[in-house]
């Protein structure tokens, strides 16, 4: 998780929409756990980056990938059909 203090953190505005359903559940969620709903939209971002940040394979596991597709290219090609 991105951990930033609050105190050294700058902040900015912006506008989106979303589901009124979502909305109406988020807002309920921040209720229930006593937090205001930019504390959940910061920690939702944060978690969605880190989400994303190890969605990308490891660099020996793509080497690994590509040294397979040179040597056995031709043969994933023929299962393909």
């Amino acid at each position: 998780m991105i951990m930033i203090r609050e105190n050294l953190m700058s902040r900015e505005k912006f506008a989106t929409q979303v589901d009124s359903e979502i909305l109406i559940a988020f807002r309920a969620l921040a209720r229930s756990e006593g937090r205001q709903v930019q504390a959940l939209v910061d920690e939702a971002f944060s978690d969605l980056i880190e989400k994303h940040k190890q969605a990308r394979p490891r660099p020996h596991v793509m080497a690994a990938y590509l040294g397979s597709h040179e040597r056995y290219g031709a043969v994933y090609k023929k299962l393909a059909k």
